[in-house]
């Protein structure tokens, strides 16, 4: 039997792009449909690793192969699950936008929740557990946990982990940083509503913000959660005047990354097994980068 070709080494990246608009470039005049077969079959690798995703950020220093068969340690990651650590007690994903955390009445097979626990099973790593949740559209570091115990320790201590996102939103926030503090209810419409008064229904809600850069019509924003209510920063952000772009239900009139602008991008917690401090970042994805840089 003849080994195994190595995989096929492209030019490096001379720029922050996704992966999929630097393969069209590096593999003209591979056709865009050929090209997604290659992402969709693992083949595609980045620093020896196998990815699926077409949004997969890549740049200066980045290695990106193709393999000319499918790697057996890439069949798990077709279900396009990135995980950016996993232990014995947890595992942080990176969700790409678009990808319910766990089903609904009208989704119920392609979820986070799923797309892990396949990619659990295919490695004989037993079951992840639901520790909090990411909006549908929201991208970025979604934790689970490996048991119910664990889950149970994350969730009775989940206001105390240091939650940061990244929003580009419409305007510019006034004051630039501050406190928002209210109280958020959920109407049959599965709008979120704020007021200024407790009540059955309405759970308090707390968000810091701090604006980092102002362009154009948009400001990039840093803001960290002290709860974790359903829509609470976009609802908080659009009390501002400043709703995230893409967000037409808060009232967002702008799309222009044709997706929420919206990136859960730090933890930082204790682990709840070691006790060890645990910071953990997602890039910020290169739509979102761009529209921040280009206003």
């Amino acid at each position: 039997m003849n080994p195994p070709k190595p995989p096929r080494e492209l030019p490096k990246p001379t720029a922050d792009a996704d992966l999929l608009d630097f393969l069209l470039v590096a593999l003209a005049p591979m056709n865009r449909t050929r090209v997604k077969q290659l992402l969709k079959s693992g083949r595609v690798l980045v620093n020896g690793d196998s990815t699926t995703r077409h949004d997969h950020p890549v740049g200066p220093g980045d290695r990106v192969s193709v393999a000319h068969e499918v790697p057996v340690a890439a069949i798990p990651d077709r279900k396009g699950i990135v995980a950016i650590h996993q232990d014995d007690a947890i595992v942080v994903i990176d969700k790409p936008a678009g990808l319910l955390t766990v089903a609904t009445e009208t989704e119920k097979l392609d979820t986070a929740f799923v797309r892990l626990s396949e990619y659990l099973a295919a490695r004989h790593q037993g079951r992840p557990y639901v520790v909090h949740r990411l909006d549908r559209e929201t991208s970025g570091l979604l934790m689970f946990a490996r048991s119910a115990e664990v889950r149970d320790t994350l969730q009775s201590g989940w206001d105390v982990v240091s939650k940061t996102y990244l929003a580009v939103v419409e305007g510019k926030p006034d004051p630039g940083e501050g406190v928002i503090e209210n109280f958020l209810s959920e109407g049959r419409d599965l709008r979120v509503r704020a007021s200024n008064r407790a009540s059955a229904d309405a759970k308090r809600a707390v968000t810091r913000y701090k604006t980092v850069s102002t362009r154009g019509g948009y400001s990039l924003v840093e803001v960290i959660l002290e709860t974790g209510r359903k829509h609470q920063i976009r609802v908080h952000l659009s009390r501002l005047g400043c709703p995230v772009t893409g967000d037409a239900m808060y009232g967002a009139k702008t799309d222009p990354a044709k997706r929420l602008a919206l990136h859960a991008w730090k933890l930082a917690f204790t682990h709840p097994v070691t006790g060890e401090r645990v910071e953990l970042e997602s890039p910020f994805p290169v739509k979102l980068r761009h529209l921040a840089a280009r206003y």
